[in-house]
């Protein structure tokens, strides 16, 4: 370029603040950002290239932006980016209407177009029907955008912005700059190859109009070829830029072929937990309800263990769920021998030495607008299905610490080792306010046709369950079910009434024969605030022993505070007081199995999310009256879990 031009670059403000606009906006379309990630220039970069050839001798402005580095200088003279024609047709062509994507499908957040007056020699026709036509098929933006008459219209853009006087002197002298229709710029945002071209359209309209206004003043004839001149000397370069855009594409359309899946999502779960107990173990009531004297001995050691869990969920229509879930985890539960009793066990808790095992497989979809269906195929689980449980602390990574505190024992009925187990289970929808949940689960040796297995020969359970929720505030919930227990199945396990949590006699309360029960379960939950939760939950089993009339009545009960987003968005405070499962009543059996005092559970914990994925939970549970025997020691437990999400 001739030092005459550059002189006349300098004396034409307006102009060179358009074309340096139009360079930065080039420079924020996908295309170029891909090239700039495959070590390609970008398009500032190969613009000082161009220029320091044509004008040799001739150093680049530097920008006038604070702390940041900017593609563009807008408030002093830079040399500018491309004529119209090129630049226009680049930044449109370059998209991702290649291969059978639309350009839609690949557009960025939007970003406001700060066009400036962008003259040129003879407006091409041609050129002003295309870019006219990308900018009408825009409309697959979420958001249109409009003319603006003044900078002070635009709430986001301040005087004391670095490009403050460049988008004031486009708006003063030319009228050609845009926003959104709240009255925001959104200077710092990417831009879409669709907003690109509506902006670049609307600065052309103007500029045509001026030209047949005649309006000599604003566009010179010098400027206007100093424009053409800038075509000629960007050519190849631009060529060149195109081409090393084509490739990246060409290797992005590679990798989508070779992507994981275009139906599955990949999450996971991992769980770094800190644990120990204090007290002495815990024993059982004796025969006939004689209470036995208890070892005094606390014989836990402070553990660090983990679990992972990775879920591949799979969708066919967009509104269905395939999901298959792999676990591994070496959290030996605080029980047994250990402890004494279930009452310790970690809401996490479990372990197969960390050997990977398919944990979860179920497929959930709807059947018109009101009925939702989940067929499992492996471990079958109330908690994890379409029923709700009605408690803010279900999750077993992100809720309660303790395995009683996550939600009611209702929900663990006829599950007694999830080894085999299958169901089906249902929510129906009525309205807003009231919906109809329910199921058919069978046990653990669902998948084994041998004496006492199978789907209704073995081990089965029918649940039924009405949840009003009239307002956002209150939720109240009313449950049945019809259990039954063969006491012997073919891939293990045995009476589990409770599913190892509350006492020994809760959970089986008939030393292993077969046994039915009848079961019903309340829940209320009352949001005070968005930040205040206050409710609980209660359940009663009426046992039968298959063989002959005894019976046992099994009660639980629990009451709760939380307190979501406590300090911050994301946390979760818990606290909640409880009666443990207990058996208070036990008639016709010669060793008369009942716990003779109450086992009490009261849990604190607080979940703090240190970012979006890493969350801390402290918490201590303490029991009293472990095994319904108050001559056992208080025993506390306390638990420091660290989840990872992603």
């Amino acid at each position: 370029m001739s030092n005459r031009s550059w002189k006349k670059l300098v004396v034409a403000p307006a102009l060179l603040s358009a074309t340096a606009a139009a360079s930065a906006i080039a420079g924020n379309s996908p295309s170029v950002q891909a090239a700039e990630a495959m070590d390609a220039p970008s398009p500032a970069a190969t613009i000082d290239q161009a220029t320091n050839m044509a004008n040799a001798g001739l150093s680049r402005p530097t920008s006038q932006a604070t702390g940041d580095s900017m593609t563009a200088a807008f408030p002093q003279p830079s040399p500018p980016a491309s004529t119209l024609d090129q630049m226009a047709a680049y930044s449109i062509e370059g998209g991702a209407a290649r291969n059978g994507t639309s350009v839609s499908s690949v557009s960025q957040t939007p970003k406001t177009i700060a066009s400036g007056p962008l003259p040129q020699p003879t407006p091409s026709a041609s050129t002003l029907s295309q870019v006219a036509a990308y900018s009408a098929e825009g409309n697959a933006s979420t958001e249109m955008i409009g003319q603006v008459t003044s900078v002070s219209q635009l709430s986001d853009v301040r005087p004391t912005d670095w490009a403050f006087q460049a988008l004031q002197s486009l708006v003063e002298r030319y009228g050609c700059i845009v926003g959104y229709p709240d009255k925001t710029y959104r200077g710092n945002r990417a831009l879409s190859r669709y907003e690109f071209a509506a902006g670049l359209n609307a600065c052309m309209d103007r500029v045509n109009e001026l030209i047949a206004a005649g309006t000599a003043d604003l566009v010179k004839k010098e400027d206007l070829l100093v424009v053409q001149k800038l075509q000629e000397e960007f050519a190849a370069e631009l060529a060149t830029l195109r081409g090393r855009v084509d490739a990246v594409e060409a290797r992005t359309a590679t990798l989508e072929k070779q992507q994981f899946s275009t139906t599955t999502k990949l999450s996971g779960e991992v769980i770094f937990s800190i644990a120990d107990t204090f007290g002495g173990s815990a024993t059982v009531n004796g025969a006939g309800g004689t209470i036995a004297n208890t070892t005094g001995n606390d014989d836990t050691n402070t553990i660090f263990s983990d679990r992972v869990r990775l879920a591949l969920d799979t969708s066919f229509t967009g509104k269905d769920r395939l999901r298959t879930r792999l676990q591994a985890r070496n959290t030996t539960p605080f029980n047994g021998g250990l402890t004494g009793t279930n009452e310790t066990r970690l809401g996490f808790d479990g372990s197969e030495g960390n050997a990977v095992q398919i944990d979860k497989l179920f497929y959930r979809f709807p059947v018109g607008d009101k009925l939702t269906v989940q067929i499992d195929a492996l471990n079958d689980e109330l908690s994890d299905s379409v029923v709700s449980t009605l408690s803010p602390f279900e999750s077993s990574g992100a809720g309660s610490i303790s395995r009683f505190g996550r939600f009611n024992t209702f929900y663990r009925i006829n599950n007694p080792n999830n080894v085999g187990s299958a169901g089906i289970t249902f929510a129906y929808k009525f309205n807003d306010a009231l919906r109809l949940e329910g199921g058919y689960l069978a046990g653990g040796s669902s998948n084994n046709p041998a004496a006492k297995g199978g789907l209704f020969n073995g081990s089965n359970a029918t649940v039924a369950q009405l949840v009003f929720q009239p307002n956002q505030a209150l939720t109240l919930g009313l449950a049945y079910a019809h259990s039954y227990y063969t006491g012997a199945e073919p891939n293990g396990g045995g009476v589990n009434l409770t599913s190892s949590t509350g006492t020994s006699f809760a959970a089986n309360p008939f030393a292993g024969a077969a046994t039915s029960a009848d079961s019903i379960a309340g829940a209320v939950q009352l949001k005070l605030s968005p930040k205040i939760l206050i409710g609980g939950w209660a359940s009663a089993s009426f046992a039968h022993r298959s063989s002959n009339s005894d019976n046992a009545t099994i009660l639980s009960a629990v009451g709760y505070l939380a307190f979501p987003d406590l300090g911050k968005r994301g946390n979760l405070g818990g606290l909640l007081f409880g009666m443990a499962p207990n058996v208070i009543s036990n008639s016709g059996l010669t060793n008369n199995r009942t716990d003779t005092s109450t086992p009490l559970h009261l849990e604190a914990f607080y979940r703090y999310r240190l970012t979006d994925n890493i969350a801390i939970t402290p918490g201590v549970f303490v029991l009293f009256n472990p095994e319904g025997n108050s001559r056992n020691d208080t025993q506390y437990v306390g638990v420091i879990r660290t989840t990872f999400t992603f």
